[in-house]
């Protein structure tokens, strides 16, 4: 297991007294958690635990959506989460970058989330640099009004980057990365707006990529695709996974069994079960998971 230097956040002493409305000046610190592109840090092996999650308690204001929810998952594999619609399983994948800071009213009442045994929850702990070493993926593509190459260079230029030989060369690696090099390499200056759905969203996780994060959080990132565009990411995250741990959230059981190595069900903020894709699907330990993968409710 590494060592993990802290992830620190910063507030100016002339802070005002913290309210629902404040929000804490973060800035980038050069100890920060651990990944394969961190300095003096490497990546978790494959198949030792990266994230653990612990007795996680989590509220919208007065509303429990997640129970003591306890689970680990490995590095290097494709972590599902399925159930039906409000049974946590999105809430828990935006814990785990903590995007929930951002809607009023959430909160952590009990319980951890370690990446590499770092509790992320914890208040001297570096959002911005969390969110670059844990990287997502939306329902709905959101590609920025801009060009493609400035798309996937973005984040690269807010943490200084401005080589233009090393951008050129991260761009290309991660268009390919994202199994989509061969459809822009042409029209690099060409809006990333233009492009299809399925184009977009493979543009986003090249975005994603570009930044070299360590996990990966995919909701529902087929949803509004077409089969063909749904196959394409379904391939694409199979390429992944061999440098990258993904977790995603999906309502496609067969998608669930196609991509992932475990599964995690979920029900009324509930985990019922977690276990390998395999055996969730043909021989469940629990009677409401036999339910949900054999379509009786959900």
């Amino acid at each position: 297991m590494v060592n993990a230097a802290p992830i620190l956040m910063d507030t100016p002493s002339s802070a005002p007294a913290k309210s629902s409305a404040y929000k804490p000046t973060v800035r980038l610190s050069p100890a920060s958690l651990p990944s394969a592109h961190a300095p003096g840090a490497a990546a978790a092996p494959m198949g030792e635990t990266l994230v653990d999650i612990s007795h996680l308690d989590f509220f919208y204001n007065t509303s429990q959506a997640l129970h003591d929810i306890n689970l680990k998952i490995e590095a290097k594999n494709v972590t599902a989460f399925i159930g039906p619609s409000g049974c946590g399983k999105s809430t828990l994948l935006r814990c785990l970058n903590r995007m929930n800071d951002l809607i009023d009213g959430t909160r952590v009442a009990r319980g951890t989330i370690k990446i590499h045994g770092v509790d992320i929850y914890q208040p001297d702990v570096d959002v911005i640099e969390l969110r670059k070493r844990v990287g997502m993926v939306f329902q709905k593509s959101n590609p920025f009004p801009k060009s493609i190459y400035e798309n996937i260079t973005f984040g690269l230029r807010l943490q200084g980057m401005n080589d233009p030989a090393k951008l050129d060369e991260i761009v290309e690696k991660s268009l390919r990365g994202a199994a989509l090099w061969d459809e822009v390499k042409d029209r690099l200056g060409a809006s990333g707006m233009g492009l299809s759905g399925g184009q977009q969203q493979r543009l986003c996780i090249a975005r994603a990529i570009a930044v070299e994060p360590e996990v990966i959080l995919m909701d529902e990132p087929c949803s509004a695709l077409d089969p063909v565009a749904t196959a394409k990411v379904e391939e694409l995250i199979q390429e992944l996974r061999s440098r990258f741990t993904i977790i995603i959230v999906t309502h496609n059981m067969q998608q669930a069994a196609r991509c992932s190595d475990k599964t995690a069900f979920f029900y009324l903020g509930k985990l019922i079960e977690f276990a390998d894709t395999r055996d969730i699907f043909t021989k469940p330990a629990n009677a409401q998971t036999e339910a949900y993968v054999s379509g009786r409710f959900g």
